[in-house]
């Protein structure tokens, strides 16, 4: 009998201004440090949905707020890492926000090098794989579920 899978959740909120996402440099995580990635994005929390735990990161990462209302839910991605172990996949959810109450800036400087705004034709090349596929994709439209690092079906 196989192990039960363990899904550990992360909610993504991808900040638009047209055509253009806002992105931070990650350092000091210990995960994917120098790399470009989403502005705000963190494991859902005990107790927290999906849309709470963007809202959380939001304020704790840039210091806006953010409505769950303004939240548009774009794509829920199952992945895995080919290297890693089988029974910690994750699931991301992926929100796009194009209004926010603050300016964004970093919280967090021991985690966040730098803070950028990047047009969608013009993403930076050093960024998190299964991050820049979904905004890769965000103009031609994004699938609803996605399965990515598991190599089937034509999948990333």
């Amino acid at each position: 009998m196989a192990e039960p899978l363990a899904l550990i959740p992360v909610s993504y909120v991808i900040f638009r201004r047209a055509a253009s996402v806002l992105l931070q440099l990650r350092q000091g995580t210990g995960y994917q440090d120098g790399r470009w990635a989403t502005a705000a994005a963190g494991h859902v929390e005990a107790g927290e949905s999906a849309e709470a735990a963007v809202v959380r990161e939001a304020h704790e990462e840039l210091g806006v707020s953010v409505s769950a209302e303004h939240l548009l839910p774009l794509t829920t991605m199952h992945r895995s890492h080919p290297h890693g172990p089988t029974l910690a996949q994750r699931v991301d959810f992926f929100f796009s926000c194009e209004a926010w109450s603050g300016e964004p800036r970093i919280m967090e400087p021991a985690k966040a090098a730098d803070l950028q705004w990047f047009h969608l034709s013009d993403l930076p090349a050093e960024m998190i794989p299964h991050e820049r596929y979904v905004l890769e994709h965000l103009t031609a439209g994004v699938p609803p579920i996605i399965s990515f690092g598991f190599g089937t079906n034509g999948n990333p």
